[in-house]
């Protein structure tokens, strides 16, 4: 099978490897971070200019027209950068939203505006008793004449702090963990009743606790049918795992190169540390353990492009696999790297914080491993090695 990318491919992720080497250096993104609004609006500009917020989009909305693989391309050269801009939340979860249950009034009114970068947004799915699972939404929307009152605690919404529009999900019928009975719903970022509790995560991005008190919404700002949106929902976290696994394989990369270069030049006993048998089978093991996920990555990606029966399962093996390998490889990388791996001003340690933050996203390991047992009708002790790209 052809797993060469086009020229434009070629050509955005050239561009990304150019933009990366010159404005993402580690002192440059742990000073942005550490400010509001946790990235740098300029950047964000720069991005609507060279084209890449709407690399995904339809051309009828103002995008270039691409698919799901142009989309992995971007984010696993972010994913090398440790790339701080909302890209992930406004284009990949609140634009595939939009994409996939907007009706067309709706994409008109957002989309153009997130392309030319003067939009921001995100997905309010998360909360506390969920634990992944998208069907498990407490927060309510009660109907009010021709529109609905939304009450309830969303968390870990991912830049709300600057999105102009969040897409909630809200139960308008049945009871909390039914999958009938949940709707999106288009709200105003700085719509009244919305209290928002902003904080910085672990891996140096941007998140808040979105408490919603009799939050209006009309019936133009349902997202596709009512009761019916979960299976929107899921589609959108599919290819957000889809996403999030290209970031992944970005940043297994980075802590594998630079642990084979660091151990080519680190000498002991006046050998350099990669001429141990030990030190060369724990880096074998660290390549061997990226393209493990970067092959489940192009399977599952391509199996979503195009309908594949296997899409959901595959999907569901890569982010499993994902939190496996992103911790092996993280602690190898700091391990090898010996105190210095622990350090703030060394970027192995960034890296590892930001892949163990992603196994917890959508599902942790367990969840997903879960979930493939329950899709594939197998022995759970067995479900682990079927999910082996090879």
């Amino acid at each position: 099978m052809d797993f060469e990318f086009s020229q434009e491919q070629n050509m955005v992720r050239d561009s990304i490897q150019k933009f990366i080497r010159d404005h993402y250096e580690l002192s440059n993104r742990r000073k942005m971070s550490k400010k509001k609004p946790g990235y740098s609006e300029d950047h964000w500009a720069t991005y609507a200019d060279l084209g890449w917020l709407g690399l995904s989009f339809p051309e009828i909305y103002g995008g270039f027209g691409g698919n799901l693989i142009d989309t992995m391309v971007l984010m696993e050269e972010f994913g090398k950068g440790l790339v701080l801009e909302p890209y992930f939340p406004t284009v990949v979860l609140a634009g595939n939203a939009l994409l996939l249950g907007g009706n067309d009034e709706q994409k008109k009114r957002i989309i153009p505006g997130i392309v030319d970068g003067k939009v921001k947004a995100t997905l309010a799915f998360e909360e506390e008793q969920a634990r992944g699972n998208p069907a498990d939404v407490a927060v309510s929307a009660q109907r009010d004449g021709g529109g609905f009152t939304l009450n309830g605690v969303k968390s870990l919404v991912l830049n709300a702090v600057t999105a102009d529009w969040l897409v909630v999900s809200a139960r308008t019928s049945g009871n909390r963990t039914d999958v009938k009975g949940i709707t999106l719903f288009l709200v105003k970022g700085d719509a009244e009743g919305i209290k928002r509790l902003d904080y910085p995560t672990v891996d140096g991005l941007r998140a808040s606790e979105l408490t919603l008190t009799d939050v209006k919404a009309g019936a133009a700002d349902v997202l596709g049918e009512i009761d019916g949106g979960l299976p929107v929902l899921e589609a959108v976290i599919e290819r957000a795992i889809l996403a999030l696994g290209a970031e992944a394989v970005g940043a297994m990369e980075v802590l594998y190169r630079d642990t084979t270069e660091y151990t080519n030049q680190r000498n002991q006993f006046d050998h350099p540390l990669s001429a141990f048998q030990t030190v060369k089978h724990r880096i074998v093991d660290m390549f061997v353990e990226t393209e493990m996920t970067r092959s489940l990555l192009y399977r599952a990606t391509m199996e979503t492009q195009g309908n594949h029966p296997d899409a959901k399962k595959d999907t569901c093996a890569l982010k499993y696999y994902l939190g496996r390998a992103g911790r092996f490889i993280g602690q190898s990388a700091v391990q090898l790297h010996g105190g210095m791996g622990q350090t703030e001003e060394l970027r192995i340690g960034h890296y590892f914080t930001r892949l163990a933050a992603m196994d917890a996203q959508f599902g942790n390991q367990d969840f997903h491993l879960a979930r493939y047992t329950e899709m594939m009708e197998i022995p759970e002790g067995a479900a682990e090695a079927s999910m082996m790209p090879f």
